[in-house]
C-alpha cells in the first residue's frame, strides 16, 4: 500500500474547513491530520504534526497568510504548502511565491483537480493553476526573489549539475522527468534540489525557476512558453 500524504488544513470558515477534511479523509491515498481555524493554531499543529502538505487559506481573518507561510517554511521546510483562494490576484499569487509557497488550488476547482494538485505538490511538483499563468511567470521573472543581496546570489558556486537541475526547473520539469533527462535517480534528483535550494537561500522550486530566469542574460533568454 502506498504511503498516504498527510494533510493539515487552515482554513478559518467552518464549513470548509470540515467539509475538505471529510472530502479528502475519502480518498485511499490522504490523511487528515489535524484542521485548524487560524493561523496561529495552525503553526503549532504544523509543529507538533509535521504534515506532508499543509493547505492554507489565503485570507484567514486578521491573520497574515503570507506570514504563515512563510515561518511554516522556515520552521519545517520539509512541509509544502498550497494556499486556496477564489480569485486569487497576480501580485498575491507573487507574495505567497516569494513566501514560500509551492501551489495554489482555486477553490472552485473540480475534486479532481483539487486532489491532483495535492498529490503533484506532495510529490515535488510547484502547482499553478493553468487559469492563473497566462503573463504570471513573465511576473515571476521580473518581481520574484527580487532582494538587496543579489549580489550575494550571483557569488555562489554551484556545482555543474546543480546548474543543469537549475535550468531544468526553470523548465517546468519535475524531478522524475529530471531523473530522466539525466539518467540519474530521483531520489539522487531530490538531493540535488535540496542543496540548491539551501545556496539560495530559497524555499520552493518557484523561487528556483524564478531566480534562473533573473539571473540569465536577457539577450539569452528564451521566451517563457505557457
Amino acid at each position: 500500500m502506498a504511503k498516504r500524504i498527510l494533510v493539515l488544513v487552515i482554513e478559518d470558515n467552518r464549513l470548509v474547513r470540515e467539509g475538505l477534511a471529510a472530502l479528502l479523509n475519502a480518498q485511499p491515498d490522504f490523511k487528515v491530520i489535524a484542521a485548524a481555524e487560524g493561523g496561529s493554531a495552525g503553526l503549532l499543529q504544523v509543529r507538533e504534526t509535521k504534515p506532508h502538505v499543509v493547505l492554507v487559506d489565503a485570507t484567514l481573518g486578521s491573520h497574515d497568510s503570507h506570514r504563515l507561510v512563510e515561518s511554516v517554511r522556515k520552521e519545517v521546510p520539509a512541509s509544502k504548502v498550497i494556499v486556496m483562494d477564489l480569485l486569487p490576484a497576480q501580485e498575491d499569487i507573487i507574495a505567497f511565491i516569494k513566501a514560500g509557497a509551492n501551489g495554489f488550488i482555486v477553490k472552485d476547482a473540480t475534486i479532481e483537480d483539487f486532489v491532483k494538485t495535492i498529490r503533484s505538490v506532495a510529490d515535488g511538483a510547484d502547482v499553478v493553476p493553468a487559469s492563473l499563468t497566462g503573463t504570471l511567470l513573465s511576473h515571476i521573472v521580473d518581481q520574484a526573489v527580487h532582494r538587496s543581496t543579489a549580489a550575494v546570489l550571483e557569488a555562489v558556486q554551484m556545482t555543474k549539475r546543480e546548474r543543469e537541475i537549475t535550468s531544468l526547473i526553470a523548465e517546468g520539469m519535475s524531478n522524475k522527468e529530471i531523473a530522466q533527462r539525466l539518467n540519474i535517480a530521483t531520489y539522487t534528483v531530490k538531493s540535488h534540489v535540496h542543496n540548491i535550494l539551501e545556496k539560495l537561500a530559497l524555499h520552493s522550486r518557484l523561487q528556483i525557476a524564478a531566480h534562473a530566469h533573473k539571473s540569465a542574460p536577457r539577450s539569452d533568454s528564451p521566451t517563457v512558453s505557457r
